[in-house]
């Protein structure tokens, strides 16, 4: 099979503005992958599934990554004047002095896919896509219609993590319930301290139910209960 470098320089030809990158994987496996501008992510598919030489006709695994906002802190030298005394003369002088920098590096929402070709009997080859963020940008543009076997997956990655894909037959939740507002595979998933619409007989989850029994029999007391 073509190295992921010839991989690269292949799409790129094929279609001219994939904006293909090379996502470098430092491990043993040297599993690299190729990440893909979801603008051209079908186009990109469509190529890499009936190229002569890939025909990457089969996705086995579609999965979801969170990232969460990141502080980034940089260190970068500045130039100050300050004030000293020279030979008892007060003077402003130009000073280089090193400051730690921080800002918020935006989070965002990851979709992984292995692909294989069952003709040629070779893979993977990765792909991966990113959202906007993972807040109110969360749209990826579905392979279903390039892969049949994205439909189930791509419905769990939207039930777990929020990504929602656009161009998807039948995009909903496949694992919980059409009311369910969140996402459980997000980092900052907070469980609900509420497990009546979920009886079991360990001891933490009792414990759990019954504090929350309790909290809202308290504010139901004092008039503060929804």
């Amino acid at each position: 099979m073509k190295s992921v470098e010839e991989i690269k320089a292949a799409i790129e030809a094929a279609v001219p503005g994939a904006g293909v990158e090379i996502v470098p994987n430092p491990s043993p496996s040297g599993q690299h992958s190729l990440r893909l501008l979801p603008s051209h992510a079908v186009a990109v598919a469509y190529f890499l599934r009936d190229d002569e030489d890939l025909g990457l006709d089969f996705l086995s695994n579609l999965t979801g990554v969170d990232h969460l906002d990141k502080e980034i802190a940089e260190k970068v030298k500045v130039t100050r004047q300050v004030t000293k005394t020279v030979d008892g003369v007060e003077q402003t002088v130009d000073e280089v002095v090193e400051e730690t920098r921080k800002h918020m590096e935006p989070g965002y929402l990851e979709t992984v896919y292995h692909l294989f070709s069952m003709a040629k009997k070779h893979g993977p080859v990765v792909l991966r896509m990113r959202t906007v963020n993972r807040t109110d940008e969360v749209e990826l543009p579905s392979v279903t219609p390039v892969w049949r076997s994205a439909e189930f997956q791509e419905r769990e990655v939207f039930d777990l993590y929020g990504v929602v894909f656009t161009g998807h037959p039948d995009l909903r939740r496949l694992l919980m319930w059409p009311e369910f507002k969140d996402h459980p595979m997000r980092r900052d998933y907070k469980e609900p301290d509420d497990f009546e619409y979920e009886p079991t007989p360990h001891d933490t989850v009792l414990a759990r139910a019954k504090d929350h029994k309790a909290a809202v029999a308290g504010q139901e007391g004092t008039g503060t209960g929804l």
